[in-house]
């Protein structure tokens, strides 16, 4: 889903599977941005921003400085449930929504544009406390499951902004590696912990067979 604004240059086009993907201009960055939601990942060649709202959801960001490729996601939860991604009955993000799903699709779908493993940069950010009332550490279990991931992948963490009380919002540009983070306040915090909460709650609602917390 992209939205043109009136006096913006024709958008690019998307890789094959992100067309779903909300994308508009912005006049600040001068550039397209792209907006990712809970579960979803996003791939791009182009000089665009890829940007998330984070509470205790980490996002990885990750590209090639190579060829100029590289990508974001936004997972919930640090379940293994790569052994079961054909149970989920075909609903779009389920099952990125889950640490290791969508760390696996993300860079499987950078190394499809030609890149190496050994060439990728790793950034990591969110994992946040934002509720003093949150007791399921659900933050401290997503940065961990990250930077676990990035030690038997082999892959550096180049630069990370985890945890601490704060949602985030993440703003990426992939073909330079800028990141820029803005720390939200208490309402937004509150408003953010809440949409999670409910996220996590209808997903685990409908968790595939054999799902590992």
């Amino acid at each position: 889903m992209s939205i043109i604004e009136r006096g913006a240059p024709d958008i690019a086009d998307v890789l094959p599977g992100f067309e779903h993907i909300g994308r508009a201009w912005n006049d600040e960055y001068a550039c397209f941005a792209s907006k990712i939601l809970p579960g979803e990942y996003y791939v791009t060649q182009q000089n665009e921003v890829i940007t998330t709202v984070l509470g205790s959801c980490i996002s990885a960001c990750i590209r090639d400085p190579d060829i100029g490729v590289g990508g974001m996601n936004h997972y919930m939860l640090p379940g293994d449930t790569t052994a079961n991604l054909d149970r989920w009955g075909g609903v779009k993000g389920l099952a990125t929504r889950y640490g290791s799903a969508a760390m696996e699709k993300l860079i499987s779908d950078i190394l499809a544009q030609g890149s190496r493993k050994k060439r990728l940069e790793l950034k990591l950010f969110g994992g946040g406390k934002v509720l003093k009332m949150e007791i399921s550490n659900v933050g401290e279990r997503n940065i961990a499951f990250a930077q676990r991931f990035a030690q038997a992948q082999g892959l550096e963490v180049s630069a990370q902004d985890v945890g601490g009380p704060h949602p985030r919002k993440v703003i990426y540009f992939p073909k330079t590696g800028k990141v820029l983070i803005r720390r939200l306040r208490l309402l937004q915090s509150r408003s953010v912990a809440d949409r999670e909460r409910n996220d996590r709650e209808a997903l685990l609602s409908t968790a595939a067979p054999g799902h590992r917390g």
